[in-house]
């Protein structure tokens, strides 16, 4: 069906026909602009109102129009760039008849360029005294006028454009994402690490548990997955000798939405070979700090109600612990499955059918139970080997692993492990992993035979990180759903 078009839409399109009478093209031409909005203010912010009219500075601004104010034969308006947004005077006086023409025909919304002399107002707004107006596109739609204020969010995420457009918070975090992004490189690169990419269709399911999204290869007749990790392709980069290496990409993972999770998301990952857990720690550590100093410009950052302290050594507790100050419940003492289960059903924590280890009890305590207690950085440890098919054993306690995921406000950010390097180990957890998934584990990952024989070629004793940027993102900008730091997040259709 087609869409009814408003009073205000049927103006605009009819001032279309106006602006070819006027020999104007209502979509414009390139533009040469020499100026910004923030370097207008940056090169005359300090200046005195004797300064700028002694030594005129001339500008030449591009721009959206965000607001209006006509007064016959001379008004005022507001244009925004991506740096900010600068008031223009334009007087039929100054710009002339056939221009002053055509700026009548103007909108808010739509994008222009001005060209004029710096000066302030006498209110003091700095302000270009417009002496050359060109039309460059028009908006056929009016910009809503409460848009950053909507209740149903929803509409700002499947609407983007106009929320960059209106919402200078949004324009922020997009400008901030390549920043964190850049300086997590810039650190990496700086500690030796070699910056990779490695296919995103995968034969396998592997290194992680997640549900996957599966496509088919035309030419090879044959399904793939969407990678639900890099883990599996970096570590053969490190069989094969390429020492430090990493990647930024996506991953995809067929699982629920919400405002911590979506289906496609950006990792780091990381190995260093000849290395271990704690180099992974404080690897972390020192990169949230760096990227916290470049991006922030501080190690004190605001999260929601408080302040985080990013500069001070982040805690370091196991697994057992914290289930143990969360709910009571003290597994590091031997017990058996049945009691285990029944501390489950006494707590209220649900256990699913392939879940037939006090491993996986453990592991569901804290899923359930712990991430409320879990507020200032804290790196937890020692994860059941059941939940951990890619980490080697800890040597004090085999029914551990050298493992530790980092928690800051209650969320999970990094995974880090000691990797499994020795092949029968890990093809006695891939068939494990295959046990479950008889089960009913849809998360459980595959036989991958040719990681198999990667690993008996050799690969050294390597510790390997996994790091959320999405989530990294809304650390350093201070939001608390992921999808205020994804431009495009995965949506539900619309019920408009």
């Amino acid at each position: 069906m087609e869409e009814k078009l408003t009073d205000q839409e049927l103006a605009r399109r009819a001032k279309l026909a106006k602006y070819q009478e006027l020999g104007v093209d209502p979509y414009g031409q390139k533009f040469e602009r020499t100026d910004t909005a923030k370097s207008v203010h940056e090169k005359c912010d300090s200046k005195t109102d004797e300064e700028l009219e002694a030594n005129h500075v001339y500008v030449t601004l591009a721009g959206r129009i965000m607001s209006l104010r006509r007064m016959g034969k001379a008004s005022f308006m507001n244009i925004k760039d991506v740096t900010g947004s600068m008031q223009v005077y334009i007087g039929i006086d100054v710009v002339g008849e056939e221009a002053y023409n055509i700026f009548k025909l103007a909108d808010i919304g739509d994008i222009v360029g001005v060209y004029g002399r710096v000066m302030r107002t006498r209110t003091g707004e700095m302000t270009v005294r417009c002496e050359k107006y060109t039309h460059l596109t028009k908006s056929l739609r009016p910009l809503p006028e409460k848009f950053h204020g909507l209740t149903d969010v929803e509409e700002r995420y499947r609407h983007r454009y106009v929320d960059l457009i209106m919402n200078d918070e949004a324009r922020k975090i997009a400008l901030a994402r390549p920043k964190v992004i850049r300086a997590i490189q810039n650190y990496c690169d700086s500690q030796g690490f070699t910056e990779v990419e490695t296919s995103v269709l995968s034969p396998i399911l592997g290194g992680a548990s997640a549900r996957p999204f599966i496509t088919h290869h035309n030419a090879l007749n044959k399904d793939f997955y969407l990678r639900i990790a890099t883990e599996i392709s970096l570590k053969k980069l490190i069989v094969g000798g390429l020492e430090r290496v990493y990647e930024i990409g996506r991953l995809f993972r067929n699982e629920g939405m919400d405002t911590k999770h979506n289906p496609e998301f950006t990792t780091i990952e990381l190995y260093q070979a000849y290395g271990d857990l704690q180099d992974m720690r404080h690897l972390c550590e020192n990169l949230f700090r760096e990227v916290a100093l470049k991006v922030c410009g501080t190690t004190n950052i605001p999260y929601g109600d408080k302040t985080l302290d990013l500069g001070k050594p982040f805690g370091w507790k196991s697994m057992v612990e914290v289930v143990k100050e969360a709910t009571g419940v003290d597994f590091s003492k031997s017990m058996s499955y049945e009691d285990a289960l029944a501390l489950a059903k006494k707590h209220g924590v649900v256990i699913e059918k392939h879940m037939n280890t006090v491993g996986h009890i453990i592991n569901a305590f804290f899923d359930q139970k712990c991430d409320p207690y879990l507020q200032e950085p804290t790196f937890v440890h020692s994860y059941p080997i059941e939940v951990s098919p890619l980490t080697k054993k800890m040597k004090d306690n085999p029914l551990f692993t050298d493992r530790f995921e980092l928690f800051i406000g209650g969320m999970e950010y990094g995974n880090a492990y000691s990797e499994l390097n020795d092949p029968i180990d890990q093809k006695e957890r891939f068939e494990k992993q295959l046990e479950a998934k008889k089960l009913g584990d849809e998360e459980a990952s595959e036989m991958d035979e040719d990681f198999l024989e990667a690993l008996e070629y050799g690969m050294p004793p390597t510790g390997g990180i996994g790091i959320g940027i999405d989530r990294f993102v809304m650390l350093m900008t201070n939001q608390t759903s992921i999808r205020e730091v994804i431009l495009f997040p995965c949506m539900r259709d619309s019920n408009k």
